[in-house]
């Protein structure tokens, strides 16, 4: 696991990206983390210190880790920036068919219409 600093990191992610562009996938995980131990975490409680909380943020393609710690000063600029790479590089995820919501409508009552009418019809006896 190697954990860069964020613009480091945007940019190997970046390069991850066109590593996978034609086969593969890359994996991003985000965590709120305190970057401490729970036993510093409990210390600096019992002392009355403020614990800075960060996102911490992970990628893997499978081969190689990479990982950024950003802090709430830095997380605005860094969302901004990750966004746009995100833009750039999902190209190939599929458009997902929408069915016309009218044409459901019409099918679900035409659905309802049949059971009813199968419900209502007189049982045969034998």
């Amino acid at each position: 696991q190697v954990r860069l600093q964020p613009d480091p990191f945007l940019n190997e992610l970046t390069s991850m990206f066109e590593r996978t562009t034609e086969h593969g996938s890359v994996w991003v995980t985000l965590k709120h983390s305190s970057d401490k131990s729970k036993a510093q975490r409990n210390k600096m409680k019992t002392a009355g210190e403020n614990i800075e909380f960060k996102c911490l943020i992970r990628a893997t393609d499978g081969k190689k880790n990479i990982s950024t710690m950003v802090g709430a000063k830095d997380h605005q600029r860094f969302q901004a920036s990750y966004a746009i790479l995100l833009k750039a590089r999902l190209t190939a995820l599929k458009k997902r068919e929408r069915k016309d919501k009218r044409k459901l409508a019409a099918d679900s009552d035409k659905k309802i219409e049949s059971s009813k009418k199968k419900s209502a019809a007189p049982k045969a006896s034998t």
